[in-house]
C-alpha cells in the first residue's frame, strides 16, 4: 500500500477513536512542569481547538485565553463564552485599538512603508502589540508558557515569538502546528467537530483571515491558485468591488499635523473613529482592494487578498502632501528607507533599534507634513483634487512657465555644464585613447 494510502487510513482512526472520546496523544514532547498557559486566542478555527488540545496533551494545566482587540468587531462577539466552554479558566479581551493606530499604524503611514511596495501591513503591525499584552499579562498570572496558533508556514509565528522573546526571553513557547498530527485545516475542522466545538465557518467557506481595524485578509481556498480571480462578491466584507460602487464620485478632504491624519472633512477625529470613517467612505467607493503575491519570511510565496480601504486613501493623502512640503533629497531618502522600514515590520522586527531609529529619522522629515488633501474617490480610483500646506515649498512664481523676475534662466548653462563635467572629461578622454591607438 501507499504511502498516502496508510495516511489516510490513520488519520480516520485517529478522528474515530477521538469522536468516541478517547485521547490521542501527539507526537510532542511533554512537560510535566508546565501548569499554566497563556494563549494568544482569537476564536477563529486555529484557537478554537488548542484550547482543547492543550488540556489533551499537557495534562492538569491551565489554559488562560488572551485575545487583543485591535478592532475585529463582531469577531470579539461570544468570544469569552466560546473560550470557557472549550476549557480556558478565563479570558483576557483587551482593548488595543487606539495603541494600535497611534504607536503602530501611524508611525508607518509617516514612514510610507509598503511591503514590496504593495501591501499595507495589516497583519503584521498587530502582531507585536498583541504579543506584548500577552507577555504581560502572562508574566502577571504566573505563567510557564505562552502558546499561539500560527502555522509553522507563516510569517505570524515568526512575529508572536520574536516580541515574546524581546521582552520575555525565558518564556517557553507552545507552538501546535509544529508539534500536533493536524496538517489541514480540514483536519482541523474534523478535531472541532469530534470535539462539539462551535465554528463560524464551514469546508466550503474555510477561508484563512485576519481582520483589524486596518484590514481585512483573505487566503486559502481557491485563492491559492493566482490563476484564479477572487470572487470578490463573495469575499468582500469592508467593502463593495469597484463595479459596484456609486456611479457619482465622492470627496474626501484629510488634515494632517506632523504626517498624523487629525481631521477628515473639517471635523477632528480620535484615531479610531477616523479610520472607521475613512474605512466607511472607502470601502463605498470600492477604495483599497489588493490582489497579491507576495514574498513570505519563511521563503515561500504566498497569494492572498487585502482589503484596506482607510489606509489606502491615508497613504495616498500622505505621500501626496509630502511631495509638497518636503525637499527633494530628504523625499527621496526617505522613500529609499521606506522598504526597508517595511521589511522591519513584515519580519516581525518592530521592537528592534534599526526600526526605532528609522522611526526617529521619519519623525524629523514630519515636522513640516501639515496641511489638507483633497481626494476624489471613484469606483476603485483615488485621484488627487487639491493640496495646501503653511509649509508648502512650491513657489509659483518661480516655478511658472510664464514670466518670471525671480530665475534667470541663462544660470542653466553653467549648472549644467559643472553637472556634465564628469562626463564630458570621460568622452574627452576615451577618444584621445582611441586615437592613440590608431
Amino acid at each position: 500500500m501507499h504511502n498516502a494510502g496508510i495516511c489516510a487510513i490513520i488519520a480516520d482512526i485517529k478522528i474515530y477513536l477521538i469522536s468516541r472520546g478517547i485521547k490521542i496523544m501527539s507526537d510532542c514532547a511533554k512537560d510535566n512542569k508546565i501548569k499554566k498557559i497563556v494563549l494568544a486566542y482569537s476564536g477563529g478555527l486555529d484557537t478554537s481547538i488548542i484550547i482543547p488540545w492543550l488540556k489533551e496533551n499537557y495534562e492538569g494545566c491551565e489554559v488562560i485565553a488572551v485575545s487583543g482587540n485591535v478592532g475585529q468587531a463582531d469577531e470579539l462577539e461570544g468570544l469569552e463564552e466560546k473560550a470557557i466552554k472549550t476549557g480556558a479558566s478565563k479570558i483576557y479581551i483587551e482593548d488595543l485599538r487606539k495603541e494600535f493606530i497611534t504607536d503602530f499604524i501611524y508611525p508607518t503611514v509617516k514612514a510610507g512603508a509598503r511591503y514590496e511596495n504593495r501591501y499595507l501591513l495589516g497583519t503584521s503591525l498587530a502582531r507585536p502589540i498583541i504579543a506584548k499584552r500577552i507577555v504581560e499579562i502572562a508574566k502577571a498570572e504566573g505563567a510557564d508558557a505562552i502558546c499561539h496558533g500560527c502555522t509553522g508556514k507563516g510569517n505570524d509565528q515568526v512575529r508572536f515569538e520574536l516580541t515574546i522573546k524581546a521582552f520575555a526571553p525565558e518564556m517557553k513557547i507552545i507552538a501546535p502546528w509544529r508539534i500536533w498530527d493536524i496538517k489541514s485545516r480540514d483536519e482541523e475542522i474534523d478535531y472541532a467537530e469530534a470535539h462539539h466545538i462551535p465554528l463560524k465557518i464551514n469546508r466550503a467557506t474555510n477561508y484563512s483571515k485576519d481582520k483589524n481595524i486596518w484590514h481585512l485578509s483573505h487566503e486559502g481556498l481557491d485563492l491559492e491558485d493566482p490563476a484564479n480571480e477572487p470572487m470578490y462578491d463573495k469575499i468582500l466584507e469592508m467593502g463593495v468591488s469597484p463595479e459596484k460602487a456609486p456611479d457619482k464620485a465622492a470627496y474626501v478632504t484629510i488634515s494632517f499635523k506632523k504626517g498624523i491624519p487629525t481631521a477628515v472633512d473639517g471635523k477632528k477625529l480620535d484615531p479610531v473613529a477616523l479610520i472607521t470613517r475613512l474605512n466607511k467612505l472607502g470601502g463605498e467607493n470600492g477604495i483599497g482592494i489588493l490582489d497579491l503575491v507576495e514574498n513570505r519570511l519563511v521563503g515561500m510565496k504566498s497569494r492572498g487578498v487585502y482589503e484596506t480601504p482607510g489606509g489606502t486613501i491615508l497613504y495616498t493623502a500622505h505621500d501626496a502632501l509630502e511631495t509638497l512640503t518636503l525637499d527633494r533629497d530628504t523625499m527621496h531618502t526617505k522613500q529609499m528607507l521606506a522598504g526597508k522600514f517595511a521589511e522591519l515590520v513584515y519580519f516581525g522586527q518592530w521592537y528592534t533599534p534599526l526600526r526605532e531609529a528609522l522611526s526617529a529619522f521619519v519623525d524629523k522629515t514630519q515636522e513640516t507634513v501639515t496641511g489638507d488633501v483633497k481626494l476624489k474617490l471613484y469606483k476603485g480610483n483615488i485621484i488627487l483634487s487639491s493640496l495646501t500646506s503653511p509649509y508648502s515649498l512650491y513657489d509659483e512664481e518661480l516655478a511658472t512657465f510664464g514670466e518670471d523676475a525671480v530665475y534667470n534662466q541663462r544660470d542653466a548653462e553653467g549648472f549644467i555644464n559643472l553637472f556634465g563635467l564628469p562626463m564630458k572629461v570621460r568622452a574627452v578622454l576615451d577618444a584621445k585613447r582611441a586615437n592613440a591607438k590608431k
